[in-house]
């Protein structure tokens, strides 16, 4: 499975959001640091979820780390988010 999907999917779960997008954007990367062949190493994530309602950006982008767990961002170089409650 790949990473993209692997993301997809511990997000899914632990948040059951409204909207998850997760883009490769690793080909944009190219010849930046950390890109890889193959790609697999620039993640672009959007997610809505009403489980970070009354959460400051901080405690978003702590739980949405949390949730991909540590062995997860260890393989990946960058991880852009876009969070919202919905509202």
């Amino acid at each position: 499975m790949g990473i993209a999907k692997e993301i997809e999917q511990k997000l899914a779960s632990a948040f059951a959001p409204q909207l998850l997008e997760v883009v490769d954007d690793s080909e944009a990367h190219r010849g930046h640091a950390g890109f890889q062949e193959g790609g697999e190493s620039h993640f672009n994530v959007k997610i809505v979820s009403e489980a970070f309602k009354g959460q400051s950006r901080l405690a978003r982008h702590r739980a949405v780390h949390a949730a991909i767990g540590p062995e997860l961002i260890a393989r990946i170089h960058a991880l852009a988010l876009d969070i919202s409650d919905g509202g």
